[in-house]
């Protein structure tokens, strides 16, 4: 029985993606950056010092980034464009949009401090509305990694997929999860613990706060079904039959309730199998405050979601 707990100690998650894209780069001589004046915020320092040449700035000017890393796949290189994820979507959705999804050409966008890690620079530099901008570009595959080693797998599955990938990494400090027989598979959700009472379904930097309402729920007998749906495009609808079963779930996101993984839950369930769903998420702009105040004023703590799934109990 699946049954994941979180090792002491917190991660920053873009270590992992740098040493793994160094090593990457060492064994695949195709292996390029693209950074908008942000070798720093990307850690790719380490990177940019073994691979000078393949490491292409261009300054603040994301749309051509991403033009950059367009043009890099059409000529054969495999480019990882890493921008902050608010600017690598928002600023260049466009290019996003018919230079890499609608071409279909393989670029790697890593969209790094996503959620609301750049929490005091305010709204502007938050980065919640992503998975509802890049849901509909049917093309792009869509994956949030929830700790170092999910995060060093979905780059090494990234750098061997032939199209377009957005990689959504955090600076936010997380537990590694320890899971019995961990396999990372693209477009299959990781039951981390199980249960019938109801599921709980998270990504990111949510998951070990959803693995510990389960124990916290498990003291009051409930036993909660616990989800990590890295992958939000493709979604496993296999899996989500087999949440809806349950009777009840609560998605947990740092990012939009709107469009995101609460909104592509919602969508599936309206369509398939209506259930009570509990979105736990951020509603709309944020002020500018901490990320840890911001996930305290939202709920998105084990508490917080453990109460959530009581109220989704009780609407069953």
């Amino acid at each position: 029985m699946a049954h994941a707990t979180a090792k002491a100690g917190l991660f920053d998650c873009r270590e992992a993606w740098a040493s793994t894209i160094e090593a990457l780069a060492a064994a695949d001589e195709r292996i390029v950056v693209v950074v908008n004046d942000s070798v720093g915020s990307s850690k790719l320092g380490g990177f940019q010092k073994a691979f000078p040449d393949r490491t292409i700035n261009v300054g603040i000017a994301e749309q051509v980034m991403v033009g950059v890393g367009a043009g890099l796949a059409n000529g054969g290189r495999i480019p990882f464009v890493s921008a902050a994820s608010c600017f690598i979507t928002g600023r260049a959705l466009e290019q996003v949009k018919a230079d890499v999804a609608y071409a279909g050409f393989n670029v790697k966008l890593v969209g790094q401090s996503s959620g609301v890690a750049y929490g005091e620079l305010g709204a502007t530099h938050h980065s919640i509305e992503d998975f509802a901008w890049l849901r509909p570009l049917t093309d792009i595959i869509v994956i949030t990694p929830s700790d170092p080693w999910e995060t060093a797998e979905a780059v090494k599955w990234a750098a061997t997929h032939e199209g377009p990938v957005y990689l959504r990494l955090s600076r936010m400090p997380v537990p590694a999860l320890e899971v019995p027989d961990r396999v990372f598979r693209v477009g299959k959700a990781e039951v981390m613990r199980e249960g019938r009472d109801l599921a709980i379904i998270a990504c990111g930097t949510t998951v070990h706060l959803a693995v510990a309402a389960a124990e916290l729920l498990a003291q009051d007998g409930v036993a909660a079904r616990v989800l990590n749906m890295a992958t939000l495009n493709p979604l496993d609808e296999e899996a989500l039959h087999a949440a809806a079963a349950t009777g009840a779930i609560v998605t947990v996101e740092e990012a939009s309730v709107r469009g995101g993984l609460g909104g592509a839950v919602a969508e599936f369930t309206a369509s398939h199998r209506p259930i009570p769903v509990e979105r736990m998420g951020f509603p709309g702009f944020m002020p500018t405050g901490s990320a840890d105040w911001l996930f305290a004023e939202h709920g998105l703590s084990a508490p917080g979601i453990a109460a959530a799934a009581m109220r989704a109990l009780a609407r069953r």
